[in-house]
């Protein structure tokens, strides 16, 4: 529990010192008009009140991300809380604040805008696929994992309940993308960020009461996982892979834009975006001290499961035995509205980032229409091959999870050159260095995973290594020739 409590003081003094750095580096002019009020356009540029923006950021980059990704990294051992400690400072918030304050810098841009006002035409292009890509997974999944978990609740768990939910869920998602942000996200969300929230912490008090013997630092930061499911897999690059959205997730750059296009003044960006960061992280540190709990001190027995439980059953487990009946309904707050909540911002953000490319305005309902119907169908395909094959859900999770954190390496090196032209010195190190680990995880994780090429493990290092030495030495040349 020490380490527990130690990493929730750091990340709060992260965004105390740390932030207030990054904040400084950036900087921001409250006497610039924001893309909100610049442009608004009573659709996508609205200006809305600052509390209200930050739970909506907050409930968009999360999700389930910080709960699930935490259970599953928790299996690795305390190595899970530096990870997201040093991931969310130093990388995760920085990645989310620099891609909103560029947004907001560049009238409310997308990410594909943004890549390619940096790193070019060419990568712009090749962005604007895989991001659109990325949104349309996330939304098939946030279709697909709500739906199977509600068609056990009110039905008999049978292929048809759960197609009911499937098509109420889809058409949830068509509404929600088209109206007014302000609409239906800006009047729920708020309502679904504190569920989330309360429930964060009420289960940190509860751990406090309890005062489990769990994996400490000094305890070592080995994986410890063979007997609940993580056997053979090394922390490096798979812990980096599984938690993304607790401490470093390339999805955020894709939502960001949306607060981007709301908040009222650039001086809001730290709270907005870093401190909606540095909140998950809390959130995922919390989860990941349960989860050792649920694991290796017993908490699966008091709560009735077993070690081979899924994410979805620790959370629904451990919040009904633990908060009751309220618990419950939290557990059904956090397992099935935060994905569903998700899965339409991924949606309206494909629409936007379409549209920017596009340059087609989307004042108008029918040229929202335009692009959002071919949207649904493709998202409709992925979702019917969910559906179709029995492991259709983790092959699509699975190379998710890496193109989420491919996605993040660009936004590093799209904010890392954009400090290069804009600020001078060595500023560009808070985006540098972060950029450079990302890029030799994904490189790495890509190489060695069963979905990627299967190499050997025992080349990790080496690929590792290789990837961060050569990544240096390409941006320094690209430095030296463009004399930067």
């Amino acid at each position: 529990m020490y380490s527990f409590l130690i990493s929730i003081a750091a990340l709060i003094l992260g965004y105390v010192l740390y932030g207030a750095f990054v904040e400084h580096v950036f900087g921001p002019d409250p006497r610039r008009d924001t893309p909100a009020v610049a442009k608004a356009d009573g659709v996508d540029f609205i200006p809305m009140p600052t509390w209200k923006v930050f739970m909506i950021q907050f409930l968009n980059i999360a999700g389930t991300g910080p709960i699930f990704g935490a259970i599953m990294g928790a299996k690795f051992g305390p190595s899970a809380y530096l990870w997201v400690v040093f991931g969310c400072i130093f990388a995760g918030a920085v990645h989310d604040y620099m891609s909103g304050m560029l947004s907001v810098r560049h009238e409310g841009a997308g990410y594909p805008e943004l890549v390619g006002e940096y790193l070019g035409e060419r990568t712009k292009k090749v962005m604007l696929v895989f991001s659109v890509l990325l949104l349309l997974m996330v939304g098939a999944v946030f279709v697909y994992s709500p739906a199977v978990i509600l068609g056990g609740m009110t039905g008999d768990g049978g292929r048809t309940s759960m197609m009911i939910w499937v098509v109420v869920i889809f058409l949830y998602y068509i509404v929600a993308t088209l109206l007014p942000i302000d609409k239906i996200i800006g009047r729920i969300y708020p309502v679904f960020a504190l569920a989330l929230l309360f429930m964060a912490a009420a289960l940190l008090v509860c751990l406090v009461v309890k005062w489990p013997s769990i994996p400490e630092f000094w305890d070592g930061l080995q994986n410890r996982g063979p007997s609940v499911g993580v056997a053979g897999q090394p922390i490096f690059p798979c812990l980096f892979i599984t938690i993304a959205c607790g401490a470093v997730s390339g999805f955020h750059a894709t939502q960001s834009p949306l607060m981007a296009r709301c908040i009222k003044s650039e001086k809001l960006g730290r709270p907005v975006f870093y401190g909606s960061m540095i909140t998950e992280g809390l959130v995922a540190l919390v989860w990941a001290a349960v989860s050792s709990y649920f694991f290796f001190d017993g908490g699966a027995a008091e709560v009735g499961s077993d070690l081979s439980a899924a994410a979805p059953t620790v959370v629904t487990k451990v919040s009904q035995s633990w908060l009751g009946f309220l618990g419950g309904i939290l557990a059904i707050l956090g397992v099935v509205a935060a994905p569903i909540t998700s899965g339409d911002t991924a949606f309206r953000s494909a629409r936007l980032i379409i549209a920017d490319f596009l340059h087609l305005e989307q004042r108008s309902m029918r040229k929202r229409l335009l692009i959002a119907v071919p949207l649904f169908i493709l998202s409709g395909l992925l979702l019917w091959y969910n559906i179709a094959d029995a492991n259709g859900f983790n092959v699509i999770w699975r190379y998710f999870g890496w193109a989420n954190q491919t996605l993040s390496v660009f936004m590093f090196w799209t904010a890392t050159v954009y400090l290069v032209r804009r600020k001078g010195g060595l500023y560009y190190l808070i985006t540098l260095i972060p950029g450079l680990f990302m890029t030799s995880v994904c490189v790495t994780f890509i190489l060695v995973d069963k979905i990627g090429l299967g190499l050997p493990q025992s080349l990790i290092p080496w690929i590792a290594l290789g990837t961060f030495a050569i990544s240096t030495i390409l941006f320094y040349l690209w430095k030296f020739r463009n004399k930067q």
